[in-house]
């Protein structure tokens, strides 16, 4: 019965290696969007949000894995099974970043001040690699025009400037 289960599978969606008719291509390509919407499910939305440097990784892992399975460049199972570890041990990751530690450290950095009381910390701006430029195009956003109009600025861990404006 399983081996008949898969055989009616493999027609289904070809051969891992080799040619795939046209239907068999978009039999592959409802498959992979059902998986890739079950990973983002399980990843949860978070992921999805606020792209940290370990979400995007993830983004392109998944989407190159799923690409190579559509193409039928990749065996499906072994990289579907692939896929989904990836995905829950983002998961993991995510959990382990909730609470301080050395992992949420290591995965998301920490804030950086980058202007206090309108002056600019230029070692902080270095650090980050972010020039005057990309620091007023934070103030901006935040419907401020010059650096002396902020308390505080911090580039977060989400990779975000959070601007505090001075008193009026």
């Amino acid at each position: 019965m399983r081996f008949a289960v898969m055989e009616m599978f493999r027609l289904l969606i070809g051969p891992d290696e080799g040619y795939q008719t046209m239907a068999q291509l978009s039999v592959r390509a409802v498959l992979l969007f059902a998986v890739g919407l079950a990973l983002i499910r399980i990843a949860g939305r978070r992921t999805f949000t606020e792209a940290a440097p370990l979400d995007i990784i993830v983004y392109l892992i998944i989407g190159s894995n799923l690409s190579r399975v559509m193409a039928g460049k990749a065996n499906v199972f072994p990289t579907l099974a692939a896929t989904l570890t990836l995905v829950v041990l983002h998961r993991l990751l995510s959990y382990c970043t909730l609470h301080p530690s050395v992992v949420s450290e290591l995965i998301k950095s920490h804030p950086t001040v980058l202007v206090r009381d309108g002056e600019i910390d230029r070692k902080a701006m270095l650090r980050a690699g972010l020039s005057d430029e990309d620091l007023l195009e934070g103030l901006r956003l935040k419907q401020l025009q010059a650096v002396s109009e902020v308390r505080l600025a911090t580039l977060e861990r989400g990779g975000k400037i959070s601007v505090i404006p001075k008193a009026k």
